[in-house]
Formats: C-alpha cells, sequence, structure tokens
C-alpha cells in the first residue's frame, strides 16, 4: 500500500481540530502544529516503522513553515509518496462568531490588532496555499457535517480529478470554496408551492415539478455542457479538484435537484461527490 500523508492548514477557528480528531479515527498517526521544515525528519521516522497513514496540521501559529509547505510538498512527492493538503476556510463573520463563543485569543493577536483584522491578517498569510488542495468551506457546517465530509474525502482516490457539485442558497452567501458558480435563482421556484415548500430537491414531488418544467431543464442542459466543454481543460491544469456550486435562493429545491442530476450525469465517467450545503 502506498503511504499518504494528508496536511491540513486553513483559517484558525474553521475546524482543523474537528478534521485532525477524525483522521486520527480512520486510524491516522495524527501530529498538530508540526513545523513544516520538520516533515522530512517525520516521514523517514515513520515511514520504515511501517506506518503508511499520515495526518499533520500546519497552519499560522508556525507562519514560515506555511510560506514554504508548497515547496516542501513537491518535494515530498519526488520520494513516491502520496502527498495532500486539505484547507479549510470559513466567513469572517463566522469565524469572529466561533472565537466570541470560545472566547479564546486569536493566535494572531498581538494586543493590538481587532479580531477582524487578525482574521485578514491571517487570509494573507495563506493565501499561496489555499488553491494548492481541497478547499472546504466550513462556515454552515457543523462538526458532525464537516466529519462526513472528511470521510468522504479520505475514501477518495486522490490520484484523480474530483468533481464536485454543490449546493447551496444565496441568502446565505457564495461557498468559499467553489470553483464554479451558476446562478439558477431565474427558474420557477417550489417555495411557491405550499405543497413542495417543506420539501428538498431530492424528494420526487419535487423533482416531478422541476422536470416538467422547460426552463430548468434548459439550465440543466447548459450547465452539464459547460462542464463537459472544459472539464479536459482542468484535468490538463493538473487540478485534482474542482468544484461546481449551484445556488438558488435558499438552497433548499432547485439547487438541489440540479445538483444530484449533475452528479448523475458525470459519475459514469468521473470521480463525483455531491453536497447540499444548506441540508448538511
Amino acid at each position: 500500500m502506498a503511504a499518504q500523508l494528508i496536511l491540513i492548514s486553513g483559517l484558525s477557528g474553521s475546524g482543523k481540530s474537528v478534521a485532525l480528531k477524525t483522521l486520527e479515527d480512520a486510524g491516522f498517526y495524527c501530529v498538530d502544529n508540526l513545523p513544516a521544515e520538520l516533515l522530512p525528519n517525520l516521514i523517514d521516522q515513520l515511514l520504515p516503522e511501517g506506518c503508511h497513514n499520515i495526518a499533520v496540521s500546519i497552519d499560522v501559529r508556525n507562519a514560515h513553515s506555511v510560506q514554504v509547505l508548497p515547496t516542501l510538498m513537491l518535494e515530498l512527492m519526488q520520494r513516491e509518496l502520496a502527498v495532500h493538503l486539505l484547507y479549510l476556510d470559513a466567513r469572517t463573520d463566522t469565524l469572529v462568531k466561533r472565537f466570541s463563543e470560545t472566547r479564546r485569543l486569536h493566535p494572531l493577536n498581538d494586543g493590538v490588532k481587532t479580531l477582524p483584522e487578525c482574521v485578514a491578517y491571517e487570509r494573507e498569510l495563506l493565501a499561496g496555499i489555499g488553491s494548492v488542495g481541497h478547499h472546504i468551506d466550513t462556515s454552515d457546517l457543523n462538526s458532525n457535517a464537516l466529519r462526513a465530509w472528511i470521510k468522504q474525502f479520505i475514501q477518495l482516490d486522490r490520484a484523480r480529478l474530483t468533481l464536485l457539485f454543490e449546493s447551496f442558497g444565496f441568502k446565505h452567501g457564495i461557498p468559499l470554496d467553489a470553483d464554479l458558480v451558476f446562478d439558477v435563482r431565474c427558474l420557477p421556484n417550489p417555495y411557491y408551492n405550499e405543497n413542495l415548500r417543506s420539501l428538498t430537491g431530492r424528494d420526487a414531488e419535487v423533482i416531478e415539478f422541476l422536470e416538467q418544467t422547460e426552463s430548468v431543464q434548459k439550465m440543466y442542459a447548459d450547465i452539464r455542457d459547460f462542464v463537459a466543454n472544459w472539464l479536459p481543460n482542468y484535468i490538463a491544469d493538473n487540478r485534482s479538484y474542482l468544484t461546481v456550486a449551484v445556488g438558488c435562493t435558499g438552497g433548499q429545491h432547485r439547487s438541489v435537484y440540479l445538483a444530484e442530476r449533475l452528479a448523475r450525469h458525470f459519475e459514469s465517467e468521473q470521480q463525483v461527490l455531491v453536497r447540499h450545503r444548506e441540508l448538511a
């Protein structure tokens, strides 16, 4: 079995501890807050001992380590080690709320910067690695949902591109992890049908309503064809992950239906995940 190293990074308060604990429960040897410069030594020590599943959390508590991480990842890949980065993110208002609720200090707190300023500075420090790995926006996820998403991640064949279809509601903001965003709010909304309001785009009654609507079918075909036409370019660009976000007003009916249908179409050709942010 090929050895794999999963690196966890991202914004403070975004759920890195939950992610690391989930990997530990899945049998990974986990190390928190390791300076990136020590990664080669850790690998040299663990691999001869037969440890083939390793997870390491690296963040701004070691600011310089974060900046050299992409270079170190390339060096480690030369050892025929499968190296993957899991990058957790969240909206600033969400992070401020989480820190306020736990009454913890931000790791970049210097007694001068406000909490939002600390978050903004941290985003600057992490800007170089945010696009390197699998990006997960945890703004609207509880711990159980995040754990489920992490479990999906470790079951993937990371040698192949993963095509992720994600539904969301615009009234809760655009997902930070989206690569492509499609706005389907112009389509007829099942919410205004009292019999469909409490259902979701996975329920038969809503599916029937939307499949009988010509504009919905045209929107589906347009998104399907756009993704199909451009996917080879993303693969040629050595992308490991592509997140296609489909948004309606509340993220309950139209976007859920379209994300599910798009996933079914592409799953015979690609490695596909489907997530519904507002249903999580």
